[in-house]
């Protein structure tokens, strides 16, 4: 019989092919725990990875979608942990405590900044993918969703079971249930049903004491700060229970492309007008980036000359397209909306055309949880709240051509979301604001010139907007992750530096987020460089 010492020595070996003589010291202490733990240590090969596993970095960059955080020099996590259960979660935050390590947790990892699976302390990545149960009940028009599923996930199990059935969530398929949920998760249903977690009935959490608690168990508040209140700040969100939303048989989309040699300023400045009052039954999202002319020949490719914006539109109706023109018709007839222009389809159809897919493509695709193409990436975010005058539209055009590569997505509210008050969820970005923006700028070039370059162009955007959008606070969205408005060091944050960033994306809701943080984790556990922090002791 191996002793007990010994047994753990060989898990080691094999797990992670480790050699002792180069051991590192926090991976031995963390594995030690976990083994002395009975509901764990029989599964550290199946769950554990080391910097010495041969798939430490496959899995460290399976769900790592900003290249950005992917250089030589980024700091990378101590181990990752990949649980199957609850009790590996339980077991993980424990010994993360008693060693005080950083503890990071990871749905999809569609993390703008990185802040799930990067930091500039030792620290451990909790992964959640291989938790994506998903328990459709149309009976009920529920869903219970695991935090490691992604949204296409959830979209083709909801399709299985209906046809008429769909959840307000997100147009991109590979982004994980968990994040987007937690930080007030939005797409193009909103106007008629409102945010992710306007949408949501129950969840369950474990804390920091290790307990796993339902609605009824964590209390209100607590159930109130995880939608929309960013759930890493409180605990690790193990699944939420969704409430359903009806949509009809046949929904219509159309992408329309504008540019300014087609009279574009005048459109979109009449869409600022009508974006929030328009029929609620309509989204319509606009791309505004920069595009190239028809060329002539002495057109010199180095000068502005040649150089134009492009603004798509893009929709979704949730109705016939006889439905759709008689809407745009009477409310939006600028943009001179054709027949030939929309697209009748189902809901689910509908999920692919939003997500760029092909025509004709099985839904089958949905369930692909990796990223096609990764480009490095910066985005910022703002809400306006008052029609931006033509010549601001006029220098807005100029300088996206000046720039060259920056744009922005404007996304319509209004409708349901100018119904629900700023303080039912911790989103507070409701009535009044006709849309939100996007500044993104993608690149594939490597290196530091490169990145400095582009991140400056999304900034130049957001400065030249500044006599624009909102103001005391200039408001952000959380899933639009931004490090630039406000960072703490590694979530050791005084409730002064966390108020710089907490009140653009919470406004008033900052506070009482603030006492639920104190009441369920005082000691400030659980933790990133945009946390929630608690009050001081």
């Amino acid at each position: 019989m191996y002793s007990p010492k010994l047994l753990l020595l060989l898990l080691l070996c094999s797990l992670n092919s480790y050699s002792f003589a180069s051991s590192d010291s926090f991976y031995d202490t963390f594995v030690q725990c976990l083994w002395n733990n009975p509901k764990t240590k029989d599964e550290i090969s199946k769950i554990v990875y080391g910097p010495k596993n041969s798939s430490f970095t496959s899995v460290l960059q399976e769900y790592l979608r900003n290249p950005r955080f992917n250089t030589s020099t980024t700091r990378k996590p101590s181990l990752i942990v990949t649980p199957l259960n609850k009790a590996h979660i339980q077991a993980t935050i424990s010994c993360s405590k008693k060693i005080r390590v950083q503890l990071k947790i990871r749905s999809g990892g569609h993390d703008y900044e990185g802040v799930s699976y990067v930091s500039d302390v030792p620290f451990v990545i909790l992964d959640m993918f291989n938790l994506r149960s998903i328990k459709v009940n149309i009976k009920d028009e529920t869903a219970w969703v695991q935090s490691g599923a992604t949204l296409g996930e959830l979209y083709y199990k909801i399709w299985r079971k209906s046809k008429v059935h769909g959840y307000p969530a997100g147009v991109g398929p590979t982004v994980g249930v968990g994040g987007h949920i937690s930080g007030a998760g939005y797409g193009n249903l909103l106007r008629k049903f409102g945010l992710t977690v306007d949408n949501i009935v129950d969840a369950q959490i474990v804390d920091a004491k290790g307990r796993v608690l339902d609605r009824k168990a964590m209390g209100e508040d607590l159930f109130w700060a995880i939608r929309g209140g960013g759930g890493a700040s409180f605990g690790v969100v193990l699944a939420y229970k969704i409430k359903l939303v009806r949509v009809p048989p046949v929904v219509t989309v159309f992408r329309i492309a504008k540019t300014l040699e087609e009279n574009v300023t005048d459109i979109v400045h009449r869409w600022q007008f009508v974006a929030n009052k328009i029929d609620e039954n309509l989204f319509v999202r606009l791309l505004v980036q920069p595009a190239t002319k028809n060329r002539t020949n002495s057109a010199k490719k180095s000068d502005n000359k040649g150089k134009t914006v492009r603004v798509t539109f893009i929709a979704l109706f949730l109705g016939d397209a006889n439905g759709l023109l008689s809407v745009t018709k009477a409310q939006f007839p600028e943009l001179g909306l054709t027949k030939q222009d929309c697209i009748e389809m189902s809901w689910i159809q509908s999920v692919l055309y939003w997500a760029n897919f092909k025509n004709g493509t099985s839904e089958k695709v949905l369930l692909e949880r990796k990223l096609d193409s990764e480009s490095f990436f910066k985005r910022k975010s703002d809400y306006l709240k008052t029609p931006i005058p033509k010549d601001g539209l006029e220098g807005l055009w100029k300088k996206i051509i000046e720039l060259g590569k920056a744009g922005l997505v404007f996304n319509a509210y209004g409708g349901k979301m100018s119904r629900i008050s700023e303080s039912d969820t911790p989103f507070p970005h409701r009535d009044g604001n006709i849309f939100k923006i996007q500044y993104f700028a993608n690149w594939k070039e490597e290196g530091a010139e490169a990145e400095k370059k582009y991140m400056e162009q999304t900034r130049t955007l957001y400065s030249y907007m500044t006599p624009y959008v909102s103001k005391n606070p200039r408001e952000a969205y959380l899933n639009y992750r931004d490090l630039d408005i406000g960072t703490t060091n590694n979530g050791k944050n005084t409730y002064n530096e966390a108020k710089v960033y907490g009140m653009k994306y919470f406004k008033g809701n900052f506070d009482r987020l603030v006492k639920v943080k104190t009441a369920i984790d005082p000691e400030n556990f659980f933790r990133n460089e945009q946390s929630i922090p608690p009050l001081p002791s």
